[in-house]
């Protein structure tokens, strides 16, 4: 993989959580994360899901999607948030196939 700027990722300064009785009808809040090769690597090493299509370019070349990919769960880790935040189906998923860098 590449190498990328080491920039720090979010801290919980940006993040509040709510209760299901502080949400008004019709609030909604926008989650904005750009997902880089340095999140990806984060969370192969966090799960321990080191397969080659996360973090082999060369290897990620000759799959289906001819790049790397993000692993699945990293996706669906943002679906506490989102449901914890807004009451409306997410829209949070804007093209089909994987998630990938950029």
């Amino acid at each position: 993989m590449a190498e990328h700027d080491n920039a720090e990722p979010p801290s919980s300064d940006y993040l509040e959580n709510r209760t299901f009785d502080e949400l008004a009808i019709d609030e909604s809040a926008t989650l904005v994360r750009q997902l880089t090769e340095r999140d990806i690597q984060l969370f192969a090493a966090m799960s321990g899901d080191i397969n080659p299509a996360h973090l082999d370019e060369e290897f990620a070349r000759e799959e289906i999607f001819h790049e790397i990919v993000a692993h699945g769960m990293w996706a669906g880790s943002l679906f506490p948030w989102q449901s914890s935040t807004r009451r409306t189906p997410c829209p949070c998923w804007p093209r089909s196939g994987p998630p990938m860098p950029g």
